[in-house]
């Protein structure tokens, strides 16, 4: 039976996916910001794009720093963070040719501008201790809360909301942890004392160790499952047609999970292009600055913090700059990206906590989280792997920390469960 050519059109057009709709909308206001903000200043279109990337590659992996140390001990699975442990080993001599075309010469004391390498004090291994408990009770790390916002979680604005709130109480105190300890620690920045091949051969044995102990872990008891991706899309065969062939590209960029080496690989890459840029990436400095905006609205405002103008890394000050600046737009752009890339892959949608005292456990994780990534000078990202590639020690004690405290913060959340 033949149909009107009209209503084969409006069948046609009922049956367009409504997400791709929605998801060229995304794209389309992405675009708009990114005219906007290139016409303003070149330098905040950069950030933009880097922070799109950024929470496109983290929702797409499902690359969530505080899952890859949490399930070594939940579920003693090391999949994750052996993925993150390559991906450091990767970046390390790419970060050091960096810093070598700015400080030729080491050995003299000069650190390379923007590596995120800062003084050895009390406050780094206090820090990542703190910030490990966190992000496992709140379910999340910081980055990890910015992307699951962009996927619809009501729980990361909690989880946002407490970070914030504990980002303003290290400003609180940064002083008094910057006398007692921060101001003079030594720097402990690698290429100083053995060279940029050194630094590189000694953090890749290092790396190797954990990767190996990740294994020596995981053989103490029975592994977790393994990193898989629920995915929908039929087995299709081989791409025949120029629109098959975009179909299939699309299914594996948008349509499936990325295995977690590919995620923390082009995690890499972009870390390496901010880093070519100005500094490697980092996202809590520009949080620590909209906590003290917004906690100097009601007479709370921390004040002048000592010695932070001298600190590389998502320092307290990092972002006082004006409103909109670069990080502004890293930090806004990891949210849109991911909410495009949920759209994308159907994954968007509103999710509501079951129980009410989800939201109270994620405030608290995120206040933990924030007082640790300020005092700690970084989360995740920029205390971790951002630290280790630039060939710094600080890098190893927050993540040595980060360790305990997740191993801790397990403990916690099979209390509370």
């Amino acid at each position: 039976m033949a149909f009107p050519a009209s209503a084969v059109g409006a069948r046609r057009a009922a049956s367009f996916p409504s997400h791709i709709v929605v998801t060229a909308a995304a794209v389309a206001i992405a675009l708009v910001i990114l005219v906007a903000a290139q016409q303003s200043q070149p330098r905040l279109a950069l950030y933009w794009v880097l922070g799109l990337g950024v929470g496109l590659v983290l929702q797409r992996g499902r690359l969530c720093f505080a899952g890859a140390f949490r399930d070594l001990f939940l579920m003693r699975n090391g999949g994750m963070l052996r993925a993150i442990l390559v991906g450091l080993a990767m970046a390390a001599p790419v970060f050091a040719l960096i810093e070598a075309r700015a400080v030729p010469e080491p050995g003299f004391g000069a650190l390379a501008s923007g590596a995120h390498v800062v003084p050895l004090g009390l406050n780094l291994p206090v820090g990542g201790v703190l910030f490990g408990i966190g992000m496992v009770v709140a379910g999340g790390c910081v980055s990890g809360t910015l992307y699951r916002i962009g996927e619809g979680y009501l729980a990361s604005w909690a989880s946002l909301f407490g970070i914030l709130v504990g980002l303003s109480a290290a400003a609180h105190t940064w002083n008094a942890w910057y006398t007692f300890t921060i101001q003079s620690a030594p720097l402990g920045w690698l290429p100083t004392s053995v060279g940029y091949g050194g630094a590189v051969v000694l953090t890749w044995l290092a790396l190797a160790a954990a990767y190996v102990g990740t294994f020596w872990w995981e053989s103490r008891g029975a592994s977790g499952p393994g990193f898989t991706v629920p995915s929908n899309r039929k087995t299709v065969g081989d791409p025949v047609t120029l629109g098959d062939h975009l179909r299939a590209v699309y299914r594996n960029v948008l349509g499936k999970g990325w295995p977690p080496l590919a995620a923390v690989t082009a995690l890499v890459l972009l870390n390496i292009a901010a880093f070519l840029v100005d500094t490697p990436l980092g996202v809590t400095g520009e949080l620590a600055a909209w906590a003290d905006r917004a906690a100097g609205l009601v007479g709370l405002a921390a004040g002048p913090l000592l010695g932070v103008d001298t600190l590389a890394g998502c320092s307290l000050a990092v972002g006082a700059n004006g409103v909109i600046n670069p990080t502004t737009l890293l930090d806004a752009g990891l949210v849109f990206g991911a909410l495009i890339a949920a759209l994308a892959a159907r994954e968007f949608k509103v999710r509501v906590a079951r129980q009410r005292r989800r939201y109270v456990q994620s405030f608290a994780g995120g206040a933990l989280m924030g007082y640790g990534a300020g005092i700690g000078i970084g989360c995740t990202i920029g205390a971790f792997f951002s630290a280790i590639p630039s060939l710094g020690l600080s890098g190893w004690i927050f993540g040595l920390a980060l360790l305990l405290g997740a191993a801790v913060g397990t403990q916690v959340i099979r209390r509370i469960a």
